[in-house]
Order: structure tokens, then C-alpha cells, then sequence
């Protein structure tokens, strides 16, 4: 390697936790829960407040539960559990659904770390 390929190298290396914090590191917690069923939005829900809900879907209730700026799943009537699996999304952007049961949860921020596509 050439000097000049070493200095590239370094400063490769001492640009990545810079390129980290600016576009990986800065999430921002979700405000509220957008949840939609057959892609209509049927409520949007504060994730400030504890609470446990049933969506109905055309398959039947998928109940999803909200503990300390967090929601998830908790049970669907789908059979490979994907969105239970999913597990606590808090950050704005995450997303899971239930796509047998067609209904979807979206976590709602001043500052979307994810969208849907790219998530």
C-alpha cells in the first residue's frame, strides 16, 4: 500500500462514527401509534399512556399492548405470528402488520428515523 492509500484508509476510519451519528445514531422516540386495518387508518393512539386493544380484522382480533412509549403485538389470528415476533417498536418509522389479518401498526415521530419502504 502507498501513503496515499493508508491516509485514505484513516480517514475512512475516522469518518464512520461521524457518518454513524449523523444518519444511524439520532432516533427519536415515537409520539403516537397509527394503526390501520385493510389500509384505512382506523385510530391513531398516544404511546404516553399504557394501554392494552383489540383490533378487529377480517380474520378476527389482533390485540396489541403499549408499556412505557413502546407497542406490539400480543396475539393475532395469523398463523405464523410474524407480527408478534416483530417484538416492542418505539422508535418513529418502525412498523409491523399483520398482513393475513390486514391490520398494520406504525410508530408516528416529529422526526421519522424509518420509513416504511426503507425499514
Amino acid at each position: 500500500m502507498t501513503r496515499a492509500d493508508i491516509i485514505v484508509v484513516i480517514l475512512a476510519v475516522a469518518l464512520l462514527p461521524f457518518l454513524y451519528m449523523t444518519y444511524w445514531g439520532s432516533s427519536q422516540q415515537g409520539d403516537a401509534l397509527r394503526v390501520m386495518v385493510n389500509g384505512k387508518e382506523t385510530m391513531t393512539v398516544s404511546l404516553r399512556e399504557d394501554q392494552h386493544f383489540t383490533v378487529q380484522g377480517p380474520l378476527g382480533d389482533s390485540v396489541i399492548d403499549i408499556h412505557q412509549g413502546k407497542a406490539r403485538f400480543v396475539n393475532s389470528p395469523c398463523r405464523g405470528k410474524q407480527c408478534v415476533h416483530t417484538g416492542w417498536l418505539g422508535q418513529g418509522g418502525e412498523f409491523a402488520a399483520c398482513l393475513p389479518n390486514r391490520v398494520s401498526i406504525a410508530v408516528i415521530a416529529e422526526e421519522q428515523r424509518y420509513d416504511s419502504i426503507v425499514f
